[in-house]
């Protein structure tokens, strides 16, 4: 492979947890009646990890496949051979999926988001990037009392990628 191949395993193909960490905070200071609740229970940030990753989720889309057979969905066939994105952001947000599916709580129970994908094509790093996720928010919550956006929210710039979805920098101030 020389340098121009695209490698399929570089960073800027990878969910990085640094993803999740970085959008999982922003979130929490979007909404700080959810961070209050995480930094009074802190031994609730398992559950709460899987409700930021269902939520503010750092893979946007799977990886791409091919219908091997025609695949009747809702009224619409997918003809064999063709090219089939699966929004997972999408799916975590699916109102028959989730109630309040558009809306942060860091106790919704079952919790069943695809955010590491499923079945076969689940993420072989996925309790990695749990328990980095765990241990970086739940370290930074402890640290951070007074953590606080440093820049205003529209001026965030996130990575223009239609896979990923992660900030480009979390400018925080504490």
């Amino acid at each position: 492979m020389n340098s121009s191949t695209p490698n399929l395993l570089s960073r800027e193909f990878k969910a990085d947890p640094v993803n999740l960490i970085a959008s999982g905070v922003l979130a929490l200071l979007d909404h700080p009646e959810q961070m209050k609740w995480l930094r009074e229970n802190p031994a609730l940030i398992g559950p709460a990890v899987e409700e930021l990753l269902r939520y503010c989720n750092p893979l946007e889309t799977a990886t791409p496949r091919f219908a091997r057979e025609d695949v009747p969905i809702a009224g619409t066939t997918i003809p064999r051979g063709a090219l089939v994105l699966a929004v997972l952001a999408s799916a975590n947000r699916d109102e028959a999926q989730f109630e309040h599916a558009n809306d942060l709580m860091l106790t919704r129970e079952s919790n069943r988001h695809v955010a590491f994908g499923l079945g076969p094509h689940f993420c072989l790093g996925a309790a990695l990037a749990r328990l980095e996720g765990q241990i970086a928010i739940t370290t930074l919550l402890r640290r951070a009392v007074k953590l606080e956006l440093a820049a205003p929210p529209k001026s965030l710039r996130w990575r223009a990628t239609p896979v990923l979805r992660g900030l480009e920098s979390l400018p925080v101030r504490f």
